[in-house]
């Protein structure tokens, strides 16, 4: 079933169901298959240290122990900060109405780094209408927990996207800055020639 996920904006909520854009759905997808010699398609598996077990997939997991070598129970972990206190749990984007208050330039959309894109079904022209050529940006939770991503909302044509992104750790340096350091570079009279051999 369709998550609705509710935005405001400009006094108006507007709900509508974010659909995923992947590459398949662009330009489809090719799979490669393996056989064996009586043309039987192979499974990949894992195997034990020895050699000698052979683990299907679906057979290895992840888990958690406590200081003394118990099990522990996901539910029991709790996320601390630095200093020790708990962190905020925050609540799904789709249970809360999502108010579009805050406006961002194209120059920050382009510093973050886009690893989902969804289009907005459902929307109707007067929320593209409202978001114009304007972009809106919004913390995104997909479910309840600490962390999210930054979203974008932007209209093009008829059509309203929503980009997700994580902020870029590093800056990016423009051709005026690059040439900069290499003058600089150039000018330094200590540094020596590389001598490739020693490596």
């Amino acid at each position: 079933m369709a998550r609705i996920l509710s935005l405001t904006l400009g006094g108006h909520e507007f709900g509508v169901n974010p659909v995923k854009v992947d590459r398949t759905k662009l330009y489809g997808r090719t799979e490669t298959v393996a056989l064996d010699d009586s043309d039987n398609p192979c499974e990949l598996v894992a195997m034990d240290r020895s050699g000698t077990l052979i683990i299907p997939r679906g057979g290895l997991g992840m888990g958690a122990l406590a200081d003394d070598g118990t099990w522990a129970d996901r539910s029991e972990l709790i996320a601390v900060g630095a200093d020790g206190s708990p962190v905020p749990v925050h609540p799904s984007s789709y249970d809360t109405p999502v108010g579009l208050d805050r406006k961002v330039s194209a120059d920050e959309l382009l510093e973050c780094n886009i690893t989902a894109v969804y289009q907005l079904d459902d929307a109707s022209a007067e929320l593209t209408a409202a978001v114009g050529s304007d972009i809106y940006t919004f913390d995104y939770f997909y479910r309840a927990g600490h962390t999210g991503s930054q979203a974008f909302l932007l209209a093009s044509g008829d059509a309203v996207f929503m980009l997700l992104g994580q902020a870029s750790p590093f800056e990016l340096l423009g051709l005026d800055a690059a040439a900069e350091v290499l003058e600089l570079a150039d000018d330094d009279a200590d540094i020596d020639d590389l001598d490739f051999s020693m490596m």
